[in-house]
Parts: C-alpha cells; sequence; structure tokens
C-alpha cells in the first residue's frame, strides 16, 4: 500500500513489494498471483462474513432483511480499518484496471450472497435481486464511510442505505 502511495500501482513492480515486505519474489507469487491481488486479499474474508451473515440470520427474516444482517456482519470488519480502507480505495480509484476489478469482486459477492439465499429457500428472481440490492447497499455505503473522518461506523451508512432503498421501494423520496 506504501509503495502504491508512494509510486503508483502502474510504476510499483512485484520485486520493489517484495523487498518491502521483506520477501523474495518467489515468496509473494506463492501467496498472490499478481501485484493487483495484493489490494483483494480480504475479499475471501468478505464473502465469508457476508455468506455466514445471511446463514446466521433468523429463519423468519424476509431476503432483505437477511442481507442486511449479512451486510453488518461484514462492516465489523472494515471499521477498526478505516484509514487503511480509504488508502486502498485511493488507489483503486487512480487506476482503470483496479476498478476493474473491484466491479468484478462486487460481482463475486452478489453471486455468492445469492447463493446463500437460495440454500435458505428463497425463490428466483428474489434471492438475485436481494443480493444485487445488498450489495448496491453496501458499495454506496462503504463509499460514504470511506469519505468521513470520524467515529462513524460503516454499519450506520449501511443502516440508511437500506432505508434510503426501501424508502424508494414504497415510492417515497429518501
Amino acid at each position: 500500500m506504501e509503495l502504491y502511495g508512494e509510486r503508483g500501482y502502474e510504476q510499483t513492480t512485484v520485486t520493489e513489494i517484495a523487498k518491502r515486505a521483506g520477501l523474495t519474489e518467489r515468496t509473494f507469487f506463492r501467496h498472490y498471483a499478481d501485484k493487483r491481488e495484493v489490494l483483494f486479499a480480504g475479499s475471501a474474508l468478505l464473502r465469508e462474513r457476508l455468506v455466514s451473515g445471511l446463514a446466521g440470520a433468523p429463519p423468519s427474516a424476509s431476503p432483505m432483511e437477511a442481507v442486511a444482517e449479512a451486510l453488518q456482519a461484514a462492516a465489523v470488519v472494515f471499521d477498526e480499518r478505516h484509514e487503511r480502507a480509504r488508502q486502498r480505495q485511493r488507489i483503486i480509484t487512480a487506476n482503470a484496471e483496479l476498478q476493474e476489478r473491484e466491479l468484478v469482486k462486487l460481482a463475486s459477492l452478489a453471486s455468492a450472497m445469492g447463493e446463500a439465499l437460495r440454500a435458505r429457500d428463497v425463490s428466483e428472481p428474489a434471492a438475485s435481486l436481494a443480493a444485487e440490492a445488498g450489495i448496491a447497499v453496501f458499495k454506496v455505503a462503504f463509499e460514504r464511510w470511506i469519505d468521513t473522518i470520524g467515529v462513524r461506523a460503516l454499519g450506520a451508512f449501511i443502516v440508511e442505505g437500506l432505508a434510503g432503498l426501501e424508502s424508494l421501494m414504497s415510492g417515497g423520496r429518501p
């Protein structure tokens, strides 16, 4: 992250990353497919939090209530890492290739959530729609959270986003 911030993503080499981390290039490639994946290493944890959050929602929860539980479970991971998340987002925003990879990650998360909803016997298209809406809420909440400095947790932005989505669905103005 420091190297990307100092030199820019494009100008930073795997050799420089490995050296800064006290690793050999060979060791680096045991952990990451390429330098881009350094920025996306937490995707598996995020996916696990979302899926387990959905699975842990009460059986009586509606699909969107289950999605809300999943988003809150995932948000906890970020609150301890606000500055790191902000730095990572600046790097991604500055590079089209990384923006594309971020979109692929979000699509993969939506797919995992849809699968978890179907495992809860949510039928289509409700499972896919709830999962996609949840990821949209997460994306907007995350962007708002990144832009803030202070003590508001990501979960508060998620609650606002879900309320805004509900208001839109009922014909009101958020």
